[in-house]
């Protein structure tokens, strides 16, 4: 299947529509700076040819303060549209961005589970980034580039045909060939980019992994493997380099012949009487004026194709659509029922879950024992609906998930990992994930789950460091239980949240989860049997089935049973629990 040509108009308007204000007064600010770029020389002309005549000093003083007058008027203009016309590119691309990422957060595990973070950042900010930045300086340059080229051959033409006809084949042959040299060198800067990325990729490796490299003593080896790497990085980054200084001594040596050129066609027009000095003069400051525009062009038609692939992947990522239907249902507030119904689910070709059903009453706890890849995280993740179920139903408060509205589900079922996300930022933004809640809630949240005096002694508005640092495990562990409390779902879900603690903060969390049980659904993935001694019932899942289930003291008390053989095996102070 062959891939869609990109969209110019279509990506370029949309985002561009709703600055449509901005963008015409860019255009007027282009059109000023072009018009007065033109007219410049025509003065600088004009006041040659009347002080060679002998005209009046008034004349000459007028003509001077409209060049000073006219200069610097340019310049502001100049000025103006570059700043617009930055601020134009970020303002679109900044909503295209917004969209992308919100869109990325629609899509299913699937998704993300086959992209690596690094794919979707690229998407998300380094094609964007591009494709602003194209925007920009396509609306300051490349637009006024060809704007300014057509304005200076008319100009010239009007002057003389032979002006005008020279003007024409220079910038013509001139472009002809800069775009020939810039696409010998961008190659070989795509080469470099390429080895540079490899490199880098090399040096980051090694670097998450000194611990190891020093502690088996294989740095030798790793400076040996490095010292290849570098050197096609060398080799690379000179021939790279060597097309790139060919390619300004080529630009620069057809810029030079250009101004030659039109110094020997001024002074031969001069001394044939076709034109006077200042037209001459005015040649040769045409032949300079589309230096710039013409470099302009040839650089924004490189920038054009980067920013066509930019386009292409970007509107391959908005194709793409999530598995997960948007459903209409809501559900209530308050514990909810859990329902799986013949059941079963594999992540693409591997089987997990074969024909899973079992309920749990609302207000219940249950938790789930098996070996790992069982299929117990599995369960869990179809209850947040991460996924759907490949065959049968999975129901909360006896709504088929499929039907249920995501930000519902999203409000009544909450979700406690192993491992805490913890953003950059300050204590109440990761407790609230950035909304407006009160500190009076939260100050009381944080003193049930046992962080009272650490709270008070270091404020919610203490500032966090990447991914939580400078908190303990433990800290970070029943941070993630205050978030739930105050979501207050109906539904919790922990994946064995005291298996990084210490005794005392495991204690904590022990006292912590029990408040959390009251008045919910809880569903606890345990891989140490302490860890579900609160639960009301017992799940053990192997090879993707139920292979026991039922009331967590039946269980124990019976001998016959996986849970009550692994107690005997374990810890068998559990027992002793007695909860109802």
């Amino acid at each position: 299947m062959t891939a869609e040509a990109p969209s110019y108009r279509a990506t370029l308007t949309t985002y561009l529509r709703p600055l449509r204000g901005r963008v015409a007064v860019l255009g007027l600010l282009l059109l000023g700076s072009i018009g007065l770029q033109l007219v410049i020389p025509l003065i600088l002309a004009d006041f040659i040819d009347s002080a060679i005549s002998g005209s009046a000093v008034a004349g000459l003083t007028t003509a001077g303060i409209a060049y000073l007058v006219a200069g610097i008027l340019n310049q502001f203009l100049d000025a103006g549209a570059s700043y617009l016309g930055t601020d134009i590119g970020w303002s679109a691309t900044n909503r295209l961005r917004e969209e992308l990422t919100a869109h990325l957060f629609t899509l299913d595990m699937g998704f993300h589970n086959d992209t690596t973070p690094g794919e979707m950042i690229e998407r998300v900010d380094g094609d964007v980034t591009a494709l602003s930045e194209f925007i920009s300086r396509f609306l300051v340059r490349l637009i006024a580039a060809a704007v300014l080229l057509t304005g200076v051959v008319v100009v010239c033409w009007l002057e003389t045909p032979a002006m005008g006809l020279t003007i024409t084949v220079y910038v013509i042959a001139v472009v002809l060939f800069l775009v020939r040299l810039r696409s010998i060198a961008v190659a070989a800067a795509e080469e470099e980019r390429e080895t540079s990325a490899r490199l880098y990729g090399f040096i980051e490796e090694r670097l998450a992994g000194v611990d190891d490299i020093r502690s088996l003593g294989a740095g030798r080896f790793t400076m040996n493997r490095f010292v290849p790497v570098m050197r096609d990085f060398y080799a690379r980054t000179t021939h790279a380099w060597r097309k790139r200084i060919l390619v300004w001594v080529s630009a620069n040596t057809a810029f030079w012949a250009g101004d030659a050129l039109a110094l020997i066609v001024g002074v031969w027009l001069t001394l044939n009487g076709t034109i006077s000095v200042g037209t001459a003069f005015l040649i040769l400051q045409y032949v300079q004026l589309v230096r710039r525009p013409i470099e302009q062009v040839t650089q924004e038609l490189q920038e054009l194709q980067k920013a066509a692939g930019g386009i292409v992947r970007i509107d391959h990522l908005r194709r793409i659509q999530t598995s997960i239907s948007e459903g209409d249902e809501v559900l209530a507030a308050g514990p909810l029922a859990i329902e799986f119904d013949g059941v079963s689910f594999g992540y693409e070709d591997r089987g997990v879950l074969d024909d899973v059903s079992f309920t749990l009453a609302p207000g219940r706890s249950l938790g789930l024992l098996g070996r790992t890849g069982g299929g117990k995280t599995t369960i869990t993740r179809l209850i947040a609906r991460l996924y759907d179920p490949d065959q049968g139903v999975v129901r909360l408060g006896g709504h088929d998930l499929r039907r249920v509205r995501s930000s519902s589900l999203r409000e009544s079922v909450g979700v406690v990992t192993q491992d805490v996300q913890l953003f950059e930022a300050t204590i109440k933004e990761n407790l609230t994930f950035f909304e407006e809640q009160g500190d009076a809630e939260i100050y009381e949240v944080l003193e049930a789950v046992g962080l009272g005096d650490w709270i008070r002694r270091i404020g919610l508005d203490s500032q966090l460091g990447p991914g939580g640092q400078g908190l303990s495990a433990g800290e970070q562990q029943l941070l993630a239980f205050a978030r739930v409390f105050l979501q207050d779902p109906g539904v919790v879900i922990l994946d064995e949240p005291s298996s990084r603690l210490d005794p005392v903060t495991e204690a904590l969390l022990a006292t912590a989860t029990e408040r959390l049980y009251s008045g919910r659904t809880v569903v606890i993935i345990a891989h140490r049997l302490e860890t579900v001694r609160l639960a009301d019932e017992i799940m053990v899942v192997d090879a993707g089935r139920i292979v026991e289930h039922g009331p967590r003291q039946e269980l124990a008390a019976d001998p016959n049973t996986r849970y009550s053989a692994l107690l005997a095996a374990g810890r068998g102070d559990i027992l002793g629990d007695t909860r109802p």
